[in-house]
């Protein structure tokens, strides 16, 4: 099985120094050192075959004469010892590292704060020898502060993940307005729109479904593995604004000013927002569970959106606005 892309690219980036290092060493002998298969040494020599500088023509790529019982490197393409961040490449890093921590769910902040210590403390050291100054830190966090930003619910979907798991959750659905208790069996936890969320075939919908991190008010991990029938097409599921087919739709106007409001829920533009002028109302559309919320939602705009359909939530949303206005002209104390 290949190894998953991440953990192989930092094999291949290593693998030069050590041939460089190690020159005529079999395959047997680098994977031992490399902790993985021979076979997976010689694909991995493969790959690197066709690797190297920007240009890639034939003297531009790495070069290597080898099979199973010898490997040598004789053209490295400037790789001739482990690769080494620049103070601008680990201030890039450090920063996507925090953005991490601050979407939360995504991944174990103790793992990120580790992992920033390190890079700090790297840069920190080649600072002291002379490179440009980059802020360092203070070194690795403790566990107690590892553990105090993340919730409950949010760990035992993070472990049910880890474990190919089914999950138990309660879910607050802010399209239906209602909390349910679902069974999920997990895919992976996707960042979206600076949210996170599960991603995981829900057994009540019989369906691939997200749900964001954030709304789940508990959660418990099942003994049972996680089954899930076919293997989710990224393109839909991230797809955040597929909505339930079974759900209600209303056609809405929204004022240009309060265009906003299509980023946070999920609402379908019907006109091309980028070329709608801007005191012209935009065409939409929305899923919603109950006419008690969407009546709330347009509420809440003050007249700023306009239901084109929905008579009963319509209906709904003129009388309380009217009621709301008389409560202005009743007597005074």
């Amino acid at each position: 099985m290949t190894a998953p892309a991440p953990s192989r690219l930092s094999r291949l980036l290593a693998m030069v120094p050590y041939f460089l290092a190690h020159p005529g060493t079999s395959a047997d002998e680098a994977a031992a050192d490399l902790g993985v298969t021979p076979k997976e040494v010689m694909a991995d020599l493969n790959q690197l075959w066709m690797c190297g500088l920007p240009g890639y023509t034939p003297g531009d790529l790495i070069d290597l004469d080898f099979s199973e019982e010898s490997i040598q490197v004789t053209f490295s393409a400037g790789i001739d010892r482990p690769l080494r961040l620049t103070p601008t490449e680990a201030s890039v890093l450090l920063v996507a590292l925090r953005a991490l921590i601050d979407m939360r769910g995504v991944l174990d902040p103790g793992a990120a704060r580790r992992a920033i210590a390190k890079v700090e403390r790297a840069v920190g050291s080649a600072r002291d020898a002379g490179d440009p100054d980059v802020r360092t830190g203070a070194g690795e966090p403790s566990d107690a502060a590892e553990t105090t930003d993340v919730s409950a619910p949010m760990a035992a979907v993070r472990g049910a993940v880890r474990g190919s798991h089914a999950v138990w959750i309660r879910y607050y659905s802010a399209s239906r307005d209602a909390v349910s208790e679902r069974i999920v069996d997990p895919v992976r936890i996707v960042a979206v729109d600076g949210n996170s969320y599960l991603e995981g075939w829900c057994r009540q919908s019989a369906g691939i479904r997200l749900f964001r991190l954030d709304r789940i008010d508990e959660a418990r991990v099942l003994d049972e593995p996680a089954a899930v029938p076919d293997e989710p097409d990224p393109e839909a599921t991230l797809a955040l604004f597929n909505a339930d087919p079974q759900l209600p739709t209303a056609l809405m106007t929204i004022d240009p000013s309060v265009a906003w409001v299509m980023d946070y829920y999920l609402i379908e533009p019907l006109d091309d927002v980028a070329e709608t002028a801007t005191d012209t109302p935009i065409r939409a559309r929305m899923a919603y569970g109950s006419e008690d919320w969407l009546t709330r939602f347009v509420l809440g705009f003050g007249g700023r959106i306009r239901l084109m359909n929905a008579p009963g939530a319509a209906g709904e949303v003129t009388r309380r606005a009217a009621d709301a206005l008389a409560a202005y002209d009743g007597p005074t104390g």
